[in-house]
């Protein structure tokens, strides 16, 4: 049987997960590189897709108020949490090769996986202000992120339902990744910014930014659902959002393969 020893490093997890040199066309790292974001329109099969949701509403009738506790709960949505560990459905998802790919292009160096978490906002809720994903978690600190450090997080959302204009779609503000945290330059956060622009798509699709850029929910003004998964990823020398080595159940240590070992951080768990 093949062992997490063999993998010792990211660019062994990488290519065992079948990323190479070509996951990313040169058009998507420049997409990553100058926006801070990139699309990719059909990139989880709708066989796959149904699973998934079916699996969120399982998941969310049985957790009930508990829902999401493992890392965060959010007034006016459903939330999900430690997703590594409630199905094998889920590791197609944090271990798809264009995400990780991603993810090593915008960080640059070894990293893991810091959450994945599901969100669905309700009717008149999910409004957030502008933020990026490491300054606002980090103030306070003393490790605020100043624009010629390197990226140290980077985050996807993998839409399980429509992205539309109305029912609270993710804005971004494109190029702000190369800027300070937003607080330093903006009085009102939650105001529509001049340059943002909210990401639509069809369920199946996704994005992957960097989580240094401006971004943030918004309000949904529809009844209709707007699942989506945040496999969420953070320089290996930093902590990460959840710890999966805590967390880390034996049934999926012994599921998943050495290089998603590597990637959650749970070598020698058990």
């Amino acid at each position: 049987m093949t062992t997490s020893k063999e993998i010792t490093n990211i660019k062994e997890a990488l290519a065992a997960a079948g990323v190479t040199e070509d996951t990313l066309t040169e058009e998507e790292k420049t997409s990553l590189d100058e926006q801070g974001f990139v699309m990719f329109h059909d990139l989880i099969a709708p066989e796959s897709i149904k699973k998934i949701q079916d699996r969120f509403e399982e998941l969310f009738a049985e957790e009930g108020d508990r829902a999401g506790m493992e890392v965060h709960q959010e007034k006016g949505t459903r939330r999900l949490s430690d997703l590594m560990n409630k199905g094998e459905i889920f590791d197609e998802i944090y271990m798809n090769p264009k995400i990780l790919a991603g993810m090593y292009h915008i960080i640059g160096r070894d990293f893991k996986m810091s959450a994945m978490n599901g969100r669905d906002v309700l009717k008149g809720q999910g409004l957030q202000p502008l933020h990026e994903d490491w300054n606002d978690f980090n103030e306070g600190d003393g490790d605020m992120r100043e624009p010629e450090d390197p990226f140290h997080v980077a985050n996807s959302l993998v839409m399980l339902d429509d992205f539309t204009p109305d029912n609270g779609p993710t804005r971004v503000v494109p190029g702000t990744h190369k800027m300070k945290a937003p607080q330093f330059y903006l009085d009102d956060r939650e105001a529509p910014h001049p340059d943002e622009i909210k990401v639509l798509g069809k369920a199946g699709s996704a994005i992957v930014f960097n989580s240094h850029l401006w971004h943030g929910g918004t309000t949904s003004h529809s009844d209709a659902k707007r699942r989506v998964l945040h496999p969420y990823y953070v320089a290996r020398e930093y902590p990460q959002q959840q710890d999966q080595m805590k967390y880390i159940r034996k049934e999926t240590y012994d599921r998943i393969s050495p290089a998603a070992r590597y990637i959650l951080d749970v070598m020698g768990a058990y």
